[in-house]
């Protein structure tokens, strides 16, 4: 298991304490601190959907692909003393054969995507990736709409491990959904390079 990080000593935080943000902010409690930060910015939440529109149809309805997935965006994750809202996430039927009653998933998804923004990078690459290390997700994905890349983890023996990082356009296969490639570029689609917009 993944060394947890070690945090000041104060009143941890409760979940009257999120059910108390304002709803047009994104609210979570990692390691006992209550995190907040706005709506996502147009380029994360167009990179968010369209990777949704990418990875939905061959793997959540089967079409041009195997299925036997179900995808959602923005979840709320109860693991452990944390509540964790990840940008997408996903599970395989046989871990997640009925939807919970409840708003929240207590079960860990078996694939996490943060997109990065200026908000929340520092507590998905820290906070937040030892917290799904520790609940057992065995994938993660961080996508990033400025730098327009895509860094595939996989966990090993408690520990995350980067596979590979894509960028601008390349054409991505990566697992856990290896068997379909798509073009990353579908992730920023009104993005213009410099040449275009000064028509060198």
């Amino acid at each position: 298991m993944p060394q947890m990080l070690a945090r000041p000593s104060r009143r941890p935080a409760t979940y009257e304490d999120l059910l108390a943000v304002p709803e047009h902010l994104v609210a979570e409690i990692l390691f006992g601190e209550l995190v907040t930060h706005p709506r996502p910015a147009p380029p994360h939440a167009v990179a968010a959907s369209a990777l949704g529109h990418e990875l939905g149809p061959p793997f959540q309805s089967g079409r041009g692909g195997p299925g036997g997935w179900i995808f959602m965006d923005e979840p709320e994750l109860h693991l452990g003393e944390h509540v964790a809202v990840p940008d997408l996430a996903a599970w395989r039927h046989e871990r997640l054969p009925a939807l919970p009653k409840t708003a929240w998933i207590e079960t860990p998804p078996d694939w996490a995507c943060e997109v990065l923004s200026l908000s929340t990078a520092v507590y998905d690459r820290d906070e937040k990736r030892l917290i799904y290390a520790h609940a057992g997700v065995a994938h993660l994905w961080h996508v990033d709409p400025i730098l327009k890349m895509l860094e595939v983890f996989e966990l090993r023996d408690g520990k995350w491990l980067l596979l590979s990082v894509f960028r601008d356009n390349a054409d991505v296969a990566a697992p856990p959904f290896a068997e379909i490639t798509f073009s990353l570029g579908m992730l920023w689609p009104l993005d213009v390079s410099p040449s275009a917009q000064t028509g060198d």
